[in-house]
């Protein structure tokens, strides 16, 4: 069925449409490793259009992208200006050895071959350098009542999610892997962000059940139209907070 986010479209998507989590979970993390300092040099594996990538500025001095679908670099340069980006893969990372204090992966590790990664990850830290590895669930609650919830019920039921080929990820996970990296600090969060009822609907647009079902022939525009009549009534035309739910795992070599 083709990688969804070799497309333009979803590129843009993550570009212009995503929430503003990444800094707020790499924040927790810094906080949890009580650095007094950024790092020297971080590198976000699988780093998509450079949310995550741009998330890092003031928790490392210099970062580097690396990510395998070619269109979702196009937008670096306005997202991350200040970094750099590289077309790659996490099994076979384009950087010397020992150059980055700090690698990131952002839900990019459970589609990667962790037997394969986890030497490079070793190959490219520096001794006592940190794999930072987190990931979140799409917002689908208010904090306040269950109205999103059941919305977001009803959007998976009418675009069902692609078949699952992620493998499931979390610090307990992480922790008991061969990897060659033990497990330092690990947390799982909940943050919330206050959206609006606009961008909460673009958001929703570029999830991948929707790539998926635009693959099996229903137009954009239908379900566009969809969505943004069934999320009015939810939102009232008012902002609300919207939860976030995930874990981060901070592992250094051994």
């Amino acid at each position: 069925m083709g990688n969804p986010f070799e497309t333009d479209k979803m590129a843009a998507g993550y570009a212009t449409a995503r929430p503003p989590v990444h800094a707020k979970v790499i924040e927790r993390a810094h906080q949890a490793l009580g650095r007094p300092a950024p790092f020297r040099r971080a590198l976000d594996v699988g780093c998509g259009a450079g949310l995550s990538t741009r998330a890092l500025d003031g928790f490392a001095e210099h970062s580097i992208g690396v990510e395998p679908a070619e269109p979702m670099l196009r937008w670096h340069s306005t997202l991350a200006p200040a970094s750099d980006f590289v077309v790659g893969r996490a099994e076979a990372l384009p950087v010397q050895d020992g150059c980055v204090d700090l690698i990131t992966a952002a839900g990019a590790l459970n589609y990667a071959n962790l037997d394969q990664f986890f030497p490079e990850a070793l190959r490219t830290l520096t001794p006592g350098g940190t794999l930072l590895v987190y990931d979140f669930s799409p917002g689908r609650s208010f904090r306040h009542n269950d109205r999103l919830d059941e919305w977001f019920t009803a959007f998976s039921t009418r675009y069902p999610w692609p078949r699952a080929e992620a493998r499931e990820l979390n610090p307990e996970i992480l922790a008991a892997l061969d990897s060659g990296c033990g497990l330092r600090q690990n947390e799982y969060f909940e943050i919330g962000l206050t959206l609006s009822p606009g961008f909460y609907l673009e958001y929703m647009l570029t999830e991948t059940n929707v790539a998926s079902a635009m693959r099996s022939g229903v137009p954009y525009d239908e379900i566009r139209q969809w969505c943004g009549a069934t999320l009015a009534p939810v939102w009232d035309g008012r902002d609300h907070e919207v939860l976030f739910r995930g874990y981060f795992a901070c592992l250094s070599r051994q």
